[in-house]
């Protein structure tokens, strides 16, 4: 009986290494045959690459490096010396106890001292042209009293202001002495498409030529800085110190000059389009300012209420808010409310193609515009006159006024009335305060409207001259002027 169960427990054992034999025997030749298979989807998903397949498969990022080294010579270091007026205050509280907090009530009272003082800053400039042509931006050298420009390999020069024009920001500088200098190649700004790689070269916070590169965000941004505002919106970073330097493209041309940032956002920096910088380089370099097209409206957005109550089919167009008198639109016919739709052929979308368009066309040419009136269109010729500037030119009327107590004035125009609230023709605009003079004596400040003048009301300028001429036998001249949203009385003293 042992015997027996002996023999059945060796026929298992065997029974069973059989059957594993044949199972490894069926695993190994089911590796062997898969081997040789040639196996797709999932399995080659799965298959490891190696590392040599896995860069070559990826597109390589191109180095900017032979762009900055070409165009980083063209790119300048400008430093300015401005001279401004600093005011001391003759403080009591100065030295006491809570001083500055006392002082925050009673700056209005505190008597000052005027006190010329040098500021120094720095911004960046491109230079266009072999012979020392350099564009850079207004706010960079505007009030300079001394410019010197330092070139990437630390040559440095004197330069001159040739141009400035505040309505763009934009500025053209010559350097004085030297030839053949290193200079970049102006593009077209027109071809930039969002997306489009860009670079930028500066000297943000001091730092001689510091390369950044990003990309276009957008185009046409209008961010309140001027009536032409058109910049190009990028995340190359742009710091103080920036201003006045070269975005460029891919091909190593400028297409534009970096100007802004915005404040409380990071990487969002704007360039002026080197197309609007284009037009106005010879008029800079030539006469040191722009002479612009003037039809003589105030123009604003039609919004989708204005639309309705105006029974208009959409909201395209500039709607003419106001007229000069006298101006190139009134004499043709133009109307308060009308539409303007349409300049020389070219269709205006909005109130900020507008002004562009009339900018860009020459003195005394004819125009054609096109108005929308009661639903129907309206055509009218009108000739465009020279745009006034901002700056008023100080007749011989405002000399004499100016020798006595320092002050330069205009008319208020509609829009500085609107602007800050007060009846057509009311006031006067101060313009300009000579230094030392008794208006700046007693802190009368650019921008200030005049509303009487020895407790008389002003209207115009030749009436304030008058009331002001009566007084030039007295040693004083009392003031009732508005300031933002408050009116004081400021006493003038011989």
């Amino acid at each position: 009986m042992f015997k027996s169960f002996e023999n059945f427990l060796k026929n298992k054992i065997f029974g069973i290494k059989t059957v594993g034999a044949v199972a490894f025997s069926c695993l190994l030749g089911g590796i062997v045959l898969a081997s040789g298979l040639n196996w797709t989807g999932l399995a080659v998903a799965q298959d490891p690459v190696s590392k040599e397949q896995s860069f070559s498969s990826t597109p390589s990022i191109p180095s900017l490096a032979p762009l900055a080294e070409k165009l980083t010579p063209s790119v300048v270091n400008i430093k300015v010396v401005k001279v401004e007026k600093a005011r001391f205050p003759m403080n009591e509280f100065q030295n006491a106890p809570f001083g500055d907090f006392f002082e925050r009530f009673n700056n209005d009272r505190i008597p000052t001292i005027p006190h010329d003082q040098k500021v120094e800053g720095s911004g960046s400039g491109v230079i266009i042209s072999s012979d020392g042509y350099i564009l850079t931006n207004n706010h960079v050298v505007e009030g300079a009293k001394d410019l010197k420009v330092t070139l990437a390999d630390q040559r440095e020069f004197r330069a001159q202001i040739l141009g400035r024009d505040p309505k763009t920001d934009l500025a053209v500088v010559k350097i004085e002495g030297g030839k053949d200098f290193p200079s970049a190649q102006m593009g077209n700004s027109d071809q930039l498409k969002v997306g489009d790689a860009v670079m930028a070269i500066g000297n943000p916070f001091g730092l001689n030529h510091t390369v950044t590169s990003g990309i276009v965000s957008a185009k046409g941004r209008i961010i309140g800085a001027g009536p032409y505002d058109d910049f190009i919106q990028t995340d190359t970073s742009i710091n103080p110190g920036n201003s006045g330097g070269p975005l460029i493209n891919m091909n190593g041309e400028v297409v534009g000059i970096n100007t802004a940032i915005l404040p409380n956002g990071q990487g969002i920096g704007f360039a002026i389009p080197i197309n609007t910088a284009k037009p106005l380089i010879p008029q800079l370099v030539k006469n040191g300012e722009v002479t612009r097209g003037f039809i003589g409206v105030n123009i604003q957005s039609v919004t989708p209420e204005l639309a309705q109550a105006l029974n208009l089919n959409g909201h395209k167009g500039a709607l003419v808010a106001d007229i000069t008198g006298g101006g190139p639109a009134e004499k043709a016919g133009i109307k308060r409310g009308d539409v303007i739709v349409s300049f020389n052929g070219k269709e205006v979308k909005d109130n900020h193609e507008l002004p562009a368009m009339v900018a860009g066309t020459p003195v005394g040419d004819e125009a054609t515009v096109v108005v929308l009136r009661d639903g129907k269109e309206k055509e009218f010729k009108l000739k465009i006159a020279k745009l006034p500037s901002d700056e008023t030119d100080v007749n011989d009327s405002e000399k004499t006024d100016r020798g006595k107590w320092g002050m330069m004035l205009r008319d208020v125009t509609p829009q500085v009335a609107r602007q800050y609230g007060l009846k057509d023709g009311d006031g006067v605009l101060v313009v300009g305060v000579e230094p030392g003079s008794p208006a700046e004596r007693a802190s009368l400040q650019q921008g200030d409207i005049i509303l009487e003048v020895n407790r008389e009301p002003v209207k115009s300028a030749d009436e304030a001259k008058e009331k002001i001429t009566r007084a030039s036998d007295k040693k004083s001249l009392l003031l009732l002027v508005k300031r933002g949203n408050a009116s004081i009385f400021v006493a003038l003293t011989n």
